[in-house]
């Protein structure tokens, strides 16, 4: 689906005041849009949770003079010496500032991130850059020291309000794009991908093809299916009934498939073992942001803990 038809674009806000962000960071962002001026800044936090929202919503709100680069696209050397020195090295037609936006920065190659380290210096009186990461160690140390690292993650008081606002704002845009809905299905797919109101919005959109958001939906929404199972096969050794587990889990977002395997170590794993297990499922969760195969991944991740760890 074009970019243009993707509802997550076409309601993108353009203020700030308009991002369903927690007060804490909306107070941060207002600050610099009222100051008309914004430092180099790198937004962390998971996919979806509204980074490259609020570093556009700041450009445009203010008026600046901006360019967006898709790092996970153009991730090399060539784009830096060709469109971003091409681009920092003139003045805006405003006199203004300008602000280059590296969106999923954690895929800039090692020695791109090192030449932007001299761009950021050179340039500092004309440009400004936002990074957009989902893993900040990813990038160099000598770019973290020139930017205001800006965590996404949200605290647990937060969570509530702000699920409450990703419902309100669902049912908003789909009342005015005249797609009838059932409220309790928005809900049960804010609770399955909260905090990633891109993909929600995305799924909704999918789903109301047909013009009709209605309860059959909650038959497609998957769920991880048989935790129990899946431990079984662990303690058994059982490599074969474990990636057919597996693949029966193929359509779920892997990073909820770790998360939901990290939350029931007490309950499956014994306790001499839980600590190298949480090592294990982060590296692989780590790793699952780069790798082209997510099933041979979690495969690998779940051999490791069958081979490493013991099951009650």
């Amino acid at each position: 689906m074009s970019r243009e038809f993707l509802l997550s674009e076409k309601y993108r806000p353009q203020k700030i005041s308009d991002c369903i962000l927690p007060d804490r960071l909306k107070k941060v962002f207002q600050e610099y849009v009222n100051r008309k001026t914004i430092p180099n800044l790198m937004l962390t936090g998971t996919a979806g949770v509204g980074k490259t929202t609020a570093a556009i919503a700041m450009c445009e709100e203010i008026g600046l003079d901006y360019i967006f680069i898709n790092s996970s696209e153009e991730r090399g050397i060539d784009t830096l010496r060709t469109k971003i020195r091409g681009y920092a090295s003139t003045v805006s037609f405003s006199g203004s500032q300008k602000v280059i936006i590296l969106d999923e920065a954690d895929y800039i190659t090692p020695e791109a991130q090192a030449a932007l380290r001299g761009a950021i210096e050179e340039f500092s009186s004309n440009c400004s850059f936002i990074f957009t990461c989902n893993f900040k160690s990813k990038l160099i140390d000598a770019i973290h020291s020139r930017c205001s690292v800006i965590d996404f993650t949200l605290n647990n008081d937060e969570k509530p309000k702000m699920a409450a606002q990703f419902y309100k704002r669902l049912c908003e845009i789909l009342t005015k794009e005249s797609i009838t809905f059932d409220k309790t299905v928005v809900a049960k797919l804010v609770e399955k991908y909260f905090p990633d109101y891109r993909r929600t919005l995305n799924e909704l959109q999918r789903y109301s093809s047909s013009g009709n958001i209605d309860l059959s939906v909650l038959n497609q929404v998957s769920n991880i299916k048989n935790m129990s199972d899946l431990m079984k096969y662990l303690k058994e050794k059982n490599f074969g009934e474990m990636r057919k587990w597996v693949v029966t889990n193929s359509d779920i977002d892997t990073t909820r498939i770790y998360r939901k395997i990290y939350d029931t170590l007490y309950d499956y794993m014994k306790p001499e073992s839980i600590p190298q297990a949480v090592v294990i499922i982060a590296k692989y969760q780590y790793q699952s942001a780069f790798v082209p195969d997510q099933e041979i991944n979690l495969v690998a991740c779940l051999t490791e803990l069958m081979v490493d760890c013991e099951v009650k």
